[in-house]
């Protein structure tokens, strides 16, 4: 018989267990990995509270590109603005602007007359009336 039918397999894929290999004999110590990360974020933090506001205001002196960058960096990606011309009016603006409609669509209708109010306005008082793009 050869020497290899007497030879055991070598078993692939398994990991020491604690204490198998010599050179990490008890395995890593619980949160040695986390440590340095920790304390790395300690110090910036400490640094930040007693430096941060002057070093964001030497940046933006000194580095104004630098600076909107940074700001641009912490922006959500996609940033939904919206403007409605409407939220923006007063409400006397609004019932101003509502009157005007009223007057233009009783003139579409036939009923120019018919404004409301009791007043006897026309379709070019309502033109004038400058109306907000709806979108």
């Amino acid at each position: 018989m050869s020497d290899a039918e007497f030879t055991a397999p070598k078993v692939r894929g398994v990991p020491f267990q604690a204490g198998e290999d010599s050179r990490r004999a008890a395995g890593r110590p619980k949160g040695s990995r986390n440590a340095l990360g920790e304390d790395f974020l300690k110090a910036l933090h400490a640094d930040f509270t007693a430096n941060g506001e002057a070093a964001i205001q030497s940046m933006r002196a000194e580095k104004p590109a630098e600076y909107v960058k940074v700001i641009a960096s912490i922006l959500p990606k996609e940033l939904n603005v919206k403007i409605d011309p409407i939220e923006e009016l007063t409400d006397d603006e609004l019932i101003h602007r509502l009157h005007a409609l009223r007057i233009a669509y009783n003139a579409v209708a036939g009923r120019a007359g018919e404004a409301g109010n009791g007043t006897q306005q026309t379709i070019e008082h309502a033109e004038a009336v400058a109306l907000p793009a709806l979108h």
